[in-house]
């Protein structure tokens, strides 16, 4: 394979990279670059027809749906609890939790309360960032907490579909493969924690508090392996989100601290919590747990009834229908969940006419962002093949001969380098379900030659498209827009992209010991 092929190939993804990290440019426009550079080289160089790459792109963008509009359906859930004041009541008690304990109080919030968030489907990172700010952190720890929490690795969960698709494409059912994912989980959830202390304060911070991250990374990936274990795949982000809460609160109790001091909340706060209840503020998360337990509890129908019955397949691509699963899509259920809640909130007219407003000028970028980087995802995937949309020269698949140079750079240490290759995707794509589609393919094939377990290398990959949440333009620019911060998300891709490098290597270090 020629080097102008692997060139231009790895091209889009590159002129991304460096727009971001060089010249600091918004995600939307850089994905908008991007999608630009993808569909050019897939036409001109890997004679992809423009009626494949058109097609392809739109097929992206459907497929961004589940991404983008959860994204949205966060963002109003939130800017509404602002406004009729329950986030203000969470923050009030969240003020209390752990007094002068910053690590600890990281730790339930960002890792416990994070996890326990993103399993029921709702986004952290635009959810958290609000309440990290009100709680007195700086604009960047508030964006890059949250989008170290969102690692799907910890939270392939609830309503998140990772999972399945990885057991669709090795040919297993989900409560069979949940162990391929939770092995690496204590390690890698744990190094999430001390990431977490280190882009807030250091190495200091680090020292000062790596007995709480251990605490709870160990938690969440044990609680993790035991679901697995037991077949639980689908509810582990609950089960591993309350089980770290716990392990702190014993922590914090067995050490002598204070775990709550309502010495610490100011006028207010106490304002706030005179307002409405902690109960009423917090049922639009109340409602959501009640309804996604419902939805994929393993002894009820009707996860096979939202998931495969009323899948709801889109033919934009022939043979290759986009599944909508409008019923069982996580935004479809943060927004039931968040209206239903507003009378209990006692939220007035003009609160919710305010919050739609601001939710439409926070959301609209942010779903931008997440739709074109699909969309440049799906070009690349598709790219060489013809009207019939079939691969007749595989050296003209953009994905392919990124996979295939990498094979032959790294042969054995192939198994090394795929956890970086599935960070790569989830860049590309900003998920790690697409980062799953894109590459699991291509990692069975090409651990066959080279005699390791593909289950175990396209798992491996799986979980670097997760890491890739830290770097993810969208979920930066999400995590931003929520606390209308937006030109910081191209400041804080920098030092997110140091610890996703850091994590995957550890990541990479574990394939290679399991993989063999």
């Amino acid at each position: 394979m020629d080097f102008l092929s692997i060139f231009l190939a790895f091209f889009p993804v590159i002129a991304i990279f460096f727009l971001l990290l060089v010249y600091r440019v918004a995600a939307d426009t850089a994905g908008l670059i991007g999608w630009v550079m993808a569909a050019l080289v897939a036409w001109l160089y890997f004679q992809t027809p423009p009626e494949v790459v058109l097609t392809a792109s739109l097929a992206g963008l459907v497929a961004s749906l589940p991404i983008a509009l959860v994204m949205a359906a966060s963002i109003i859930q939130i800017t509404l609890m602002q406004e009729t004041g329950a986030v203000a009541r969470v923050v009030a008690l969240m003020k209390t939790i752990a007094p002068g304990q910053q690590t600890v109080q990281i730790m339930i919030i960002n890792v416990g309360f994070g996890i326990l968030l993103t399993s029921l489907g709702a986004v952290t990172v635009s959810i958290l960032p609000p309440i990290m700010l009100a709680l007195g952190y700086s604009t960047m720890t508030a964006i890059l907490l949250p989008a170290l929490g969102y690692d799907a690795l910890c939270t392939y969960a609830l309503l998140g579909i990772p999972a399945v698709v990885y057991a669709q494409f090795v040919g297993q059912p989900v409560n069979e493969i949940g162990m391929n994912f939770a092995m690496y989980m204590p390690v890698i959830s744990t190094c999430i924690a001390l990431g977490m202390l280190q882009v807030t304060g250091g190495a200091a911070m680090v020292r000062k508090g790596f007995v709480p991250a251990v605490i709870a990374g160990v938690t969440a990936g044990g609680i993790a392996m035991l679901m697995a274990k037991a077949g639980l795949v689908t509810i582990t982000g609950i089960a591993a989100g309350l089980g770290v809460i716990l392990a702190l609160v014993i922590y914090v109790k067995l050490t002598g601290n204070v775990l709550q001091d309502r010495g610490l909340l100011n006028e207010n706060d106490l304002a706030a919590e005179k307002r409405i209840s902690l109960l009423r503020a917090t049922s639009p998360w109340i409602l959501l747990t009640v309804f996604s337990l419902i939805l994929n509890s393993p002894g009820l129908p009707f996860f096979k009834l939202t998931f495969v019955d009323w899948a709801m397949p889109l033919y934009i691509i022939p043979g290759n229908p986009e599944k909508l699963r409008l019923f069982w899509q996580a935004y479809v259920w943060v927004l039931i969940c968040t209206f239903l809640a507003l009378p209990i909130m006692r939220a007035t007219g003009e609160q919710v006419r305010r919050g739609l407003k601001t939710s439409a000028k926070r959301a609209f970028r942010p779903i931008i962002s997440a739709s074109v980087f699909f969309a440049i995802a799906y070009v690349m995937n598709h790219s060489g093949k013809g009207l019939d949309w079939k691969l007749a020269v595989p050296t003209h698949n953009m994905i392919y001969v990124m996979a295939d140079a990498s094979a032959a750079t790294f042969g054995r240490f192939y198994a090394a380098f795929a956890p970086y290759l599935g960070l790569l995707g989830g860049f590309i794509s900003g998920s790690e379900t697409s980062s799953i589609a894109m590459l699991t393919k291509l990692h069975l094939s090409t651990a066959e030659k080279i005699g390791a377990s593909g289950a175990i290398i396209a798992a491996a990959s799986g979980i670097g498209g997760g890491l890739a949440s830290v770097i993810s333009p969208a979920k930066l620019q999400n995590a931003a827009s929520s606390i209308d911060k937006i030109r910081e998300a191209s400041v804080a891709i920098r030092p997110a992209f140091v610890i996703s490098m850091l994590i995957t290597a550890v990541v990479s270090v574990m394939t290679m010991y399991f993989a063999y």
